[in-house]
């Protein structure tokens, strides 16, 4: 799809994974889930892209609640990736989950993978087992009520990774677990300007260091995107502004040596200092307010499992999100930070990414395109020729389709279920 902006509304399920091989890709575009309440977005694609011009956001939503966001894929976004930010909305945010999902590659100038930023006092937001990479800062930018727990943070710039507060006024109470921050070689394009009356133009003919830009408005400097490698800031900044940090923040690793080899070391309250810059008070256990998360991993178990199953795995990984899981498996070694997605001097897949969308793949038979294939109709003995039986009430209370979705992603329990049903 190329749309500018996709609306998500109230009431909606958006299942991405029963559409045909190889899955749905939006480009050149954003979505946009404000004022929505009762949402599930499920293994999206979504490319924004450069040529939308600066201060766009791949996704998000300003207020509205109890939305799902799930195996998906936001990158490319000129401002955020992904946020939640209720600041200065007439409405708050709240009980939102961002899960199993890949925010990164977000394009230069701002390259931010998001805000978590919500004023409610008694429900907050929800970010659970995702990969950020790419992204020069904001892998969040947090205030307000929310919990941050097994998220793999990868190839950080001289921005921020983990943002407590930053100047942000407001207070903060917030749970931070079984994350793993991981430093990358942070090379990344600026853009750079150069005095007319002095620059050897010769430079502009290294393409593998300069992308000549033009001219700027006053016709007094040259412009050029500079290749560049810049020191990462700390795995946690910010809380400075005059409002609260507070946190339970126990299990988070940090590996800073960039050698290849998953190795770091727990960031505590003993080491603190010496690691990280983010001004909290510290927490002997979550405070009640936040939700139970009913599987939780360790940061080595939770970077492993975001290797195996972050994003849209169904059907399978496209070229941009493998791309990205084979620079984080390169653990310190690979990591770009982007300028522009479309320039394969910057970008090795510019010219190629979305070929596998251009082209033609085959799927299993669907006759009545109702997003459930005919096998699955003919084992569960449903009318692969009706596509009204995809929306019917199922005995176990999801509708057909649903259900569908859900064995894509338990296999085994639906195996047990249906021979439990119809026998073997």
């Amino acid at each position: 799809m190329n749309k500018q902006v996709l609306v998500f509304k109230s009431n909606q399920t958006i299942l991405c994974q029963t559409a045909p091989a190889p899955g749905v890709v939006l480009y050149n575009g954003r979505t946009s889930s404000t004022n929505a309440n009762n949402l599930i977005v499920r293994y999206l694609r979504l490319r924004a892209g450069n040529q939308l011009g600066d201060d766009v956001d791949a996704g998000g939503a300003a207020y509205g609640h109890d939305q799902i966001y799930d195996h998906c894929s936001y990158t490319w976004g000129t401002d955020e990736n992904f946020s939640f930010n209720d600041d200065k909305q007439p409405d708050n945010i709240y009980n939102c989950t961002l899960q199993n999902s890949i925010i990164g590659q977000g394009c230069q100038n701002h390259s931010c993978a998001g805000l978590m930023q919500n004023r409610d006092k008694n429900a907050g937001v929800t970010i659970y087992r995702n990969l950020l990479i790419d992204n020069k800062t904001r892998n969040f930018k947090v205030k307000g009520i929310n919990q941050y727990v097994n998220n793999v943070v990868y190839n950080w710039g001289n921005g921020a990774a983990y943002n407590a507060g930053g100047d942000s006024d407001g207070d903060s109470n917030t749970v931070i677990e079984n994350n793993y921050f991981i430093k990358g070689p942070a090379y990344t394009w600026v853009n750079t300007a150069y005095p007319i009356a002095t620059t050897d133009l010769t430079m502009f003919n290294d393409e593998t260091k300069y992308h000549y830009n033009g001219i700027n408005s006053n016709k007094t400097d040259y412009l050029a995107d500079t290749y560049q490698q810049v020191s990462p800031t700390k795995p946690f900044t910010g809380g400075s502004g005059t409002g609260t940090f507070t946190s339970y923040c126990k299990g988070n690793y940090y590996d800073e040596n960039k050698d290849g080899t998953l190795n770091g070391f727990e960031l505590t309250q003993g080491n603190w200092s010496s690691y990280c810059s983010a001004v909290m008070s510290f927490l002997g256990s979550p405070d009640a307010i936040h939700p139970a998360i009913p599987t939780t991993f360790s940061a080595t178990e939770a970077y492993h499992w975001v290797v195996e199953n972050v994003g849209p795995v169904l059907p399978k990984r496209d070229a941009v999100d493998q791309f990205m899981i084979d620079e984080l498996t390169s653990l310190g070694t690979k990591g770009m930070i982007l300028r522009n997605q479309r320039l394969e001097r910057q970008y090795p897949l510019a010219d190629t990414w979305d070929g596998e969308f251009t082209t033609s793949v085959t799927g299993p038979t669907d006759t009545d395109a109702d997003g459930m294939p005919d096998d699955f109709e003919d084992k569960w003995g449903l009318n692969k020729n009706n596509p009204n039986d995809a929306v019917r009430t199922a005995t176990n209370g999801y509708t057909n389709i649903e259900n569908y979705a859900l064995s894509l992603e338990f296999p085994k329990e639906y195996e047990k279920a249906w021979k439990e049903a119809y026998g073997e």
